[in-house]
């Protein structure tokens, strides 16, 4: 059956991919946002199965099955669309609109309804004299009453059950408690409050509605940060905490943290463009949302080694988006004579504010920021160190797609390592033409080679014509991946060779033309599961997003040369023939 796409919106967005995942198979291994793990769907001994959390998808370099959450489920249970759907639903706690009416909206209107009185129940509470140990910790930290208003802060009862009987007496079913999030059940089939002894942070969406919560133990228990779990109105990965009043502010750019209690110090220091993402890396989601309310975005992550690594996944994501990207690095602080890390809490609170305004307008690009990282690890008084700096900074610097910022890059990198800047450059023209070269020999093979290895797994999809396919397929990846609008595809399906590429390049197509999602459970409904494979394979090539359009040109180029060919041949018109091979020859 046909399901309504805000149903399958509402549930992928509840069915985090590793979370669904991972109840089958043991994700262990990590590289960058990708998780590995062995193959549920055929015997191996390396983990060749990766989950990417970025893209939503999963994918086995060994037996090529892939696609979205929903895929995933009709492959490891054995079930039908419609059938994978449900048994997800249920996973989530959703309703299933079989009857043909989408029923969610008043599911999602409930529990909106369920979290303001729950955040309106914990404000209160943290008024109380019961609430004083909540309050006392507040003040530990510095916070004022009056962010703390801001902010909606409240305080959750040392208790199991408050919350619960607080709201079944205004009306609430225990079933809406859980679906919130607000409330578990334990394997006896006892219902408690999830929340129990702790800092409550409602978390507001842009349009003023509480959508979840984040929370902070006040003792020395675990888990010391306890998050609303996805649902039908939460997904963590669209969520910014703070967003909704960072929005109006007056500073030219929005700051990224980690955590809520770093935005809520930096507010409280005046500095009101402060946001966190909720408990996970940044994802493109987040990105989008924050594009439509600024031009620059300023990475302030903790200094430790754990907030590196995020601040390098969170610029990967970043370099493709419209957002023009600085990092504000935090100096260590001195105790005792040991040098001590410190987040941007720490920061206002030992240096203060005019002290945190100096850093952030001399936070640096994310160019910056790179070569810094380059830098940190070679000592510069040691020859063979220097040789190895310029070697991976000049293909750091390659890799920028603005010539200016080559060549001021260029130039620091050689006062850095004591070169002339002129040698630098001339590694960095090297590293840039092997790049090109690359990137051009691997585009030419994936349209050019006719090749038996570049057939297609999956047994139902076979490719008549490899070279026009190769092409076809990098047409539908730079689609998936959104780098080219649609409108700029001029070339119609009937040109394609393969009847699979040219049924999912009109419905890719159409959709995106529409305004509609192209994700992989998006389309599963309307693909075959070995196709959805196909799609999630060409997802695993890469494609330069800065020459994107060029490589459309490319690939629509080759594919009209076939499809001319094809016609030739098949009309017996040898002039014709004549007159492409001449056109391949000088094209």
């Amino acid at each position: 059956m046909a399901f309504p796409e805000a149903f399958i919106e509402e549930l992928v967005s509840r069915s985090e991919i590793s979370d669904v995942v991972g109840s089958y198979v043991a994700l262990t291994k990590r590289s960058g946002s990708n998780i590995f793990g062995l193959c549920p769907f055929h015997n191996e001994k390396t983990p060749s199965f990766s989950v990417s959390t970025d893209k939503q998808i999963y994918h086995c370099f060994g037996c090529g099955k892939g696609g979205g959450v929903i895929n995933f489920i009709m492959e490891i249970e054995n079930l039908s669309y419609p059938d994978a759907v449900r048994f997800l639903a249920r996973r989530a706690g959703m309703e299933v609109p079989e009857d043909g009416e989408y029923r969610e909206n008043r599911t999602r209107d409930r529990i909106l309804k369920l979290n303001r009185d729950a955040a309106r129940y914990y404000y209160k509470y943290l008024r109380s004299p019961e609430g004083k140990p909540v309050a006392d910790y507040l003040a530990s930290r510095r916070i004022s009453g009056k962010v703390a208003r801001d902010f909606g802060m409240g305080a959750a009862p040392d208790s199991w059950d408050s919350l619960l009987k607080a709201m079944t007496a205004m009306g609430y079913e225990k079933r809406e408690l859980l679906d919130a999030g607000l409330a578990v059940k334990n394997a006896k089939g006892g219902i408690y409050d999830r929340f129990r002894n702790r800092l409550m942070l409602p978390v507001i969406n842009v349009r003023g509605e509480i959508i979840g919560f984040g929370s902070r133990v006040i003792d020395k228990s675990e888990p010391k940060y306890l998050n609303s779990p996805e649902n039908v109105v939460y997904s963590k990965r669209r969520a910014l905490y703070g967003l909704n009043i960072a929005k109006n502010s007056k500073r030219p750019n929005i700051i990224l943290c980690e955590g809520n209690l770093d935005v809520v110090t930096l507010h409280q220091a005046g500095f009101d463009n402060a946001v966190a993402s909720m408990g996970t890396a940044l994802t493109t989601e987040q990105t989008r949302l924050l594009a439509r309310y600024t031009k620059e975005l300023v990475i302030c992550y903790d200094n430790d080694e754990a907030g590196q690594k995020a601040t390098a996944r969170a610029l990967e994501v970043l370099k493709d988006s419209e957002l023009s990207v600085k990092v504000l690095r935090l100096p260590n602080i001195v105790k005792d004579g040991v040098s001590v890390k410190q987040d941007a809490d720490d920061f206002i609170k030992n240096h203060g504010a005019d002290a945190f305004e100096a850093l952030l307008s001399g936070s640096g690009t994310s160019a910056q920021y790179g070569l810094a990282v380059i830098a940190a690890k070679y000592d510069f008084s040691l020859d063979d160190h220097r040789v190895e700096f310029l070697k991976e900074a000049s293909r750091f610097i390659a890799g920028l797609t603005s010539p200016v910022e080559r060549e001021i890059y260029s130039v620091r990198a050689a006062e850095q390592a004591k070169v002339s800047p002129d040698v630098m450059k001339q590694e960095v023209n090297r590293a840039i033409k092997s790049r090109a070269g690359y990137q051009k020999k691997k585009q030419t093979q994936m349209v050019q080679s006719p090749d038996r290895n570049a057939q297609p797994k999956e047994r139902t999809i076979r490719y008549e014509n490899i070279r026009s396919a190769r092409a076809e397929e990098g047409i539908i990846r730079l689609l998936l991946m959104e780098y080219v609008r649609p409108e700029l595809c001029d070339i119609e399906p009937e040109e394609f060779s393969s009847p699979f590429l040219a049924k999912t390049y009109r419905i890719i197509k159409t959709r995106l033309s529409e305004g509609r999602p192209v994700s992989m459970d998006a389309l599963t409904g309307q693909l075959e599961s070995e196709e959805i494979s196909r799609l999630t394979a060409l997802l695993q090539q890469p494609e330069n997003s800065a020459a994107a359009e060029g490589a459309l040109r490319d690939y629509i180029g080759a594919v009209k040369r076939e499809s001319l060919k094809r016609a030739a041949e098949e009309s017996g018109d040898l002039r014709q023939m004549y007159l492409n091979a001449k056109e391949n020859k000088h094209g």
